[in-house]
Order: C-alpha cells, then structure tokens, then sequence
C-alpha cells in the first residue's frame, strides 16, 4: 500500500488531536449511536489516527522542539542566576565585614562616651584651683564623644541595613537558582516523554493496516445491530458513520490530485430487493449474485444495507478499471480503508466484498 499523506495547518493540529480523544471527529459515533459496537468505533479511530497521523507527528516534533527550546532558555537562566549569585555573594561577605566594622567602632565610640562622661564627673568633684579650666576641657570631651558615637550610630544603622539587604539579594539569587534548575528538570522531562511518544507514534499504515485486519470484524458485528440512524450523509452520499471521516477525506484527496468521486452509498434491503429484480437474478432471495445481469447481492448481505459499501462514480458515471478514478482509488483507496471488490470496479467497502 501506498501511504499518502495530508498535513492539514497547524492551527489545526491541537483541535484534530483534541477530537480524536473525545470521539467526536466526523464519523466518530457519539452517545446517540451507542449500539454501534466496539470494534466499529476501533476501526474509525486506527483510520482518524492514520489519515491525521503528519499532522499528529508535525504537532508533536513542534511541541518537542518547544521544549528543547525552553530547556536551551532554562539552562541559560541557570548560568545568568548563578552568577548572579556569585556577584551577591562576593556583596555579602563585603557588607558582612563592613557591618562587623561599624558596629565594633559604635561599641568603641559609646565606651569613649562613657569615659568622658566618667572624667567630667570626676573633675567637677576636684577642689584643684584649675578646676574650671578641667571642666572646660571634659565638657569639649563629652561633646566631642556625643558626636562620634552619633555619627559611628548611624554608620553602624546603615551598614546593617546594606548587609540585610545584601543577604536578601543573595537568598533571592539562590532561589533563582532552584527555579531555573527545576525548569530544566521539568522541560527536560517533557523532552524525554515527547521523544518517547515521537518514537511509539505507529506509521499510518501499521494504522491503516490494523484497521484493516478487523474489517471482517466489523461488518459480522454491526449487521445484528444495525440502525438507519447510523448512517449519515457526506456530500450528499449516505454512508455508516464509521466510515464517514475517511471516506470525506479520501473525496477531498482525490479533488486535490484533480479525480472527482462520488457514489451511491447505503440503501434498504428493500431497495436491495427491487435492484435485484431490475438485474434479473433468477430469484430475488436466493439466487448467487453472479447469476444476475449486474451481480447483485442477495438482500440482507449487501454491505450497502450497513452503509460500508460504495458504488464509486465520477463525473456522474459508474467507474470502470479504465476510469481515472478506478486507477486513483486503486492505488490510494486502503489508505481510506476501503477495498475493491474484484468483480466489479466500482464497488469499493471496508472488507472488499
């Protein structure tokens, strides 16, 4: 089989993956069709899955390469913080010597306060005739000490504050630090879980092909449970719900390479009935559908009655093996999941009978 594929915009790709998980994609069936069964619904996602499979694989190498960019930019956040840090370290040790300093020379100048304090006292006690003048002289003493351990306060004050300042630049750089390194961590885990799934992405035709082995399945599972309102319409040819999404996007594959293709889809087992006396068949319940002008399948085995055959047509006309269309749908129609019936080639279904 050869596999072609059609990648749909990216802006796209986020909602196709968003539909294929939820089901409800055109031909996924909803609740309101719930008797379809199970093997049905897994053929219609292995086919949504295979037909959107470049645009599931462009959006996920473009997620990785989001993340590769992001741990490109965390990393480099990594290195800009940690000199950073670097740079508020070599500041604390400055501010922390510097506040050891001040306050060790505010302790001292508090110390010549008291002394001067201590000697003012001490003279103004003297009986000394020159005990003005001593006076005089410690009262300047005691000024001059006031000032000084003024000034040596408010040193002291700013160079505290400068050091706390300091050990909060340093704290702020060191939890820059753990941040950027857990978004390493962190983009560095969503690498290595998109280069996985990148890897356990299957083909779109190990998808096709898996939609392919159950087809059997399907049909034998959807005949007993079968309800016209499983059916529904896509441009205008009434086909299973199941089948609905592929075979839109194989009419809208073969427009792009310029093949139109139409058909007639699902019919009744009455219908069945009346076409298989409009061919002739010797008998409309038993006869072999080769025993019919136009073979015809005996009604109730018809894969039109579940709306999984089509009868291709294009340009109006029923496709024969010399039509555009029939050599088109030959080399491309199983990447849709339809198969040619080889008796007749314009019946194409999901089992090729």
């Amino acid at each position: 089989m050869t596999t072609r594929q059609r990648t749909l915009p990216s802006s796209a790709a986020a909602a196709i993956i968003a539909l294929t998980a939820a089901g409800s994609a055109i031909g996924l069936p909803t609740s309101a069709h719930a008797a379809v069964p199970k093997v049905a619904t897994n053929w219609t996602r292995l086919m949504h899955r295979s037909l959107t499979h470049d645009t599931t694989l462009a959006t996920m190498r473009t997620t990785l390469a989001t993340h590769q960019a992001a741990v490109r930019a965390s990393n480099a956040e990594v290195a800009a913080a940690a000199k950073a840090e670097r740079g508020t370290r070599a500041v604390l040790k400055t501010a922390t010597i510097a506040d050891a300093n001040a306050q060790a020379r505010y302790t001292s100048a508090r110390k010549a306060l008291n002394t001067a304090k201590q000697g003012l006292n001490t003279v103004s006690k003297s009986k000394s005739k020159s005990r003005t003048r001593a006076i005089a002289r410690a009262k300047r003493a005691v000024t001059a000490a006031t000032k000084t351990v003024t000034v040596r306060k408010s040193q002291a004050q700013n160079a505290a504050a400068a050091l706390s300042a300091a050990g909060k630049a340093s704290r702020a750089a060191r939890a820059r630090i753990a941040k950027a390194d857990a978004a390493v961590a962190a983009e560095s885990a969503a690498v290595a879980k998109t280069q996985n799934a990148i890897t356990a992405l299957p083909t779109a035709a190990a998808l096709a092909t898996q939609a392919a082995a159950v087809s059997r399945d399907v049909v034998e599972q959807v005949r007993p449970a079968f309800k016209n309102t499983d059916t529904t319409k896509v441009y205008g040819v009434t086909v299973h719900r199941n089948i609905a999404f592929a075979f839109k996007r194989m009419i809208d594959d073969a427009k792009a390479d310029g093949v139109e293709i139409s058909g007639g889809g699902f019919r009744t087992k009455e219908r069945q009935a009346e076409l298989r006396k409009i061919n002739g068949c010797p008998d409309v319940w038993t006869a072999p559908s080769s025993s019919c002008r136009v073979p015809t399948a005996i009604p109730g085995r018809s894969l039109h009655e579940l709306g999984l055959a089509v009868d291709i047509t294009s340009g109006g006309k029923t496709i024969t093996s010399k039509s555009v269309a029939f050599k088109w749908m030959q080399a491309h129609a199983k990447e849709y999941g339809l198969i040619n019936f080889p008796a007749e080639a314009w019946h194409w279904s999901i089992s090729g009978s």
